[in-house]
């Protein structure tokens, strides 16, 4: 093989003409299937967030149709079915997540812990998404109980719902659903994927009991946005109250 050194390059260091990365930056290239998903694999595993077709697109600078990425991703999904990363399409895009089965394990060595949020979140975050668009008043009304500002400005800023109008009604009150984020967190596609509750209450909150929406009024709406450890002093006396 003829060995040849650009000019101005570092005298030590040699190229070998007609590899994949040197035709790269040449006029007209037509990168390899192979070409392409490692591109592609290096994007999607290096972005925090997911990417669309339309970004990865511009990866190549025209050379590869939306068609194409697609194919290129599906195939690139099925590689990475048996690992313990999975590329997955969301809302927003494609993305690679570690698998739920595996989760548990990084969770014992992670120094950030999830917030939990009071069962008057979850629940109102239940009501947007299954009812949406939904006001205030929608929400009050299903709960039974009235909803305080900071229960939906904590979902607000979680990024799982926004105002997405105003009904045309005395007031004008705010209309809220669900976001992309939303989905992107569930792993899902579009609203269609959501699951029944139960199942949207492990995804969200292991930890924390959703009611049903059409059940009896939950905890006061001026509970805690987010759920304390009970501590002992809360418990004894809880326990005088009870024994008054």
């Amino acid at each position: 093989m003829t060995e040849t050194q650009r000019p101005g390059s570092d005298p030590d260091v040699v190229n070998h003409p007609g590899t994949e990365q040197d035709r790269a930056l040449e006029p007209g290239y037509d990168p390899s299937i192979t070409q392409v998903k490692r591109v592609l694999e290096a994007a999607l595993l290096s972005s925090a967030e997911p990417l669309n077709v339309a970004q990865l697109k511009r990866l190549f600078g025209g050379q590869v149709d939306a068609d194409n990425i697609r194919k290129v991703l599906d195939e690139l999904r099925g590689e990475w079915a048996e690992r313990s990363i999975e590329l997955t399409s969301v809302a927003s895009g494609w993305r690679f997540r570690v698998r739920p089965e595996y989760q548990e394990f990084l969770d014992r060595i992670s120094t950030e812990k999830p917030p939990r949020y009071s069962r008057a979140v979850l629940e109102t975050l239940a009501i947007v998404a299954y009812r949406q668009p939904v006001t205030r008043g929608d929400i009050e009304e299903i709960r039974g109980v009235a909803v305080s500002p900071p229960t939906l400005k904590a979902l607000e800023e979680r990024g799982w719902i926004e105002t997405v109008g105003h009904r045309e009604t005395p007031g004008r009150p705010a209309l809220f659903a669900t976001t992309r984020k939303f989905l992107d967190d569930l792993n899902l596609r579009s609203l269609e994927e959501l699951p029944p509750l139960d199942e949207l209450q492990s995804a969200l909150e292991p930890a924390t009991s959703l009611v049903a929406i059409d059940s009896a009024p939950g905890r006061d709406a001026q509970d805690s946005l987010i759920d304390d450890e009970p501590t002992e002093s809360s418990d004894s006396q809880e326990h005088e109250a009870h024994a008054r």
